[in-house]
């Protein structure tokens, strides 16, 4: 789990991003819906209280859920306390639920949920719908990074006066 600090000219605020989804999935659309949430719920993710590195999301009688995110419980709601792992109703419309059930129908593809965020002053997941990577495109990932890495930090240490 990663909470990051919101953007000043978009009007979101980034509640968390599932990193680990990256990682293991190559993603290949994406989609933005609601989600139903209870009061207590809200004032967790406000606390950056979230986690979505199990969580996914399924199609089940025309209905899009989330399942398996942990919001931690809010110590002030005591008197009535969510569950932390119940399944959450995502909103998107008619066309995009057939989208998705037609997407996660096709052998090897899951729907993951990519990070969560604000946008005025509703909660919004951003759904990918992704392909599990394989070992040998970790590595090569990795790989990547590890080069563009180098490469950023040598042009670094040229600029800021190193001997050529």
């Amino acid at each position: 789990m990663v909470v990051a600090r919101d953007k000043p000219d978009s009007g979101e605020k980034l509640i968390v991003k599932n990193r680990r989804a990256f990682f293991d999935y190559a993603i290949e659309d994406r989609y933005e819906g609601g989600l139903v949430l209870v009061g207590s719920e809200v004032k967790s993710m406000r606390a950056g209280k979230v986690d979505l590195v199990d969580a996914y999301a399924a199609e089940e009688g025309g209905e899009v859920w989330l399942k398996q995110m942990y919001v931690a419980p809010f110590e002030q709601a005591s008197a009535f306390p969510h569950e932390p792992r119940r399944p959450r109703k995502v909103l998107l419309h008619q066309n995009e639920i057939a989208q998705l059930h037609d997407a996660s129908a096709r052998g090897g593809f899951t729907i993951v949920p990519l990070r969560l965020y604000f946008k005025r002053g509703r909660v919004k997941v951003e759904l990918g719908v992704a392909k599990g990577k394989k070992h040998y495109d970790k590595r090569a990932d990795m790989a990547k990074r590890t080069a563009d890495r180098e490469a950023r930090a040598a042009m670094s240490a040229r600029g800021k006066g190193g001997r050529d």
